[in-house]
């Protein structure tokens, strides 16, 4: 056997125990970040501030993209349904694919992009600055103060962006179909009342987005804590949080669609 060879089984063996390592870590922080949850939800001033950082400052981008989202799968269902006579059903084709997928997934990925990034360099900044050093010299948990309330913030702020996220994909797809093409209103809105289940379809993606909150915070604040005291350290973390996030959503939701929409017609 080359040297080459085991020289390579040797970087795969050491990247899998650093990645089981992490892991674990993340998993260890996670449960930490819980248990200190208490102090930071009696004072829910904190959690407040960070929801409007994370929440209202991310509005903007969430409403504008769910349009245009909206306005895309309005055309093209309606140019493809065509072809089979069906084009009132496409008001069914732009709710069930933003309520179950795109609202949920699409809304995650602009979080991550938007809030998580920020929040990683947020406390990575702070850390770099030695801010959280200083709080753990005068008794002060940093977990509890700084950590815990960007992480609730996430994952309350998450279910209700995908909510509004698939609504103005709803009337993108109205304004596309209904005023500019000319599909007949009450078919529109008939069609999606008719097809759309509420357990099966608008609960379900709630879910969704509240599992793809929980995955964003613990990524982003996880980050931003392991983050290395440097300016490079806090880039490299900040672009570790938007990969990491986009690849934990899209393997989330495949796992949650094949539990939540097994068998479902």
């Amino acid at each position: 056997m080359s040297k080459r060879l085991i020289a390579s089984i040797q970087n795969i063996g050491h990247g899998f125990i650093e990645y089981t390592w992490q892991f674990g870590f993340v998993c260890r922080f996670f449960i930490l970040i819980l248990l200190k949850s208490a102090v930071s939800l009696r004072r829910f001033g904190l959690v407040m501030r960070e929801l409007y950082f994370v929440g209202v400052m991310s509005l903007i981008i969430i409403l504008v993209s769910g349009l245009f989202v909206g306005m895309v799968l309005g055309l093209q269902g309606y140019e493809t349904l065509q072809k089979f006579g069906s084009e009132t059903a496409v008001g069914t084709l732009v709710a069930l694919s933003l309520v179950r997928e795109l609202g949920p997934v699409v809304a995650a990925l602009l979080f991550a992009s938007r809030a998580g990034s920020a929040i990683t360099a947020e406390i990575g900044l702070m850390k770099a600055t030695e801010q959280l050093a200083a709080m753990g010299m005068m008794a002060v948990d940093p977990i509890a103060r700084i950590v815990a309330p960007r992480f609730w913030a996430g994952v309350i702020s998450m279910p209700f962006l995908a909510a509004m996220f698939s609504v103005m994909g709803v009337f993108g797809g109205y304004l596309v179909t209904v005023v500019y093409i000319g599909v007949d209103a009450g078919s529109f809105w008939s069609q999606m009342q008719s097809n759309v289940d509420f357990h099966y379809d608008i609960v379900n993606g709630f879910i969704k987005s509240c599992f793809f909150g929980v995955a964003v915070a613990t990524i982003a604040v996880f980050q931003g804590y392991d983050a290395a005291p440097t300016a490079e350290g806090v880039s490299r973390a900040t672009t570790r949080t938007v990969v990491t996030s986009a690849l934990v959503i899209l393997g989330l939701d495949f796992i949650l669609t094949a539990f939540m929409f097994r068998g479902v017609s």
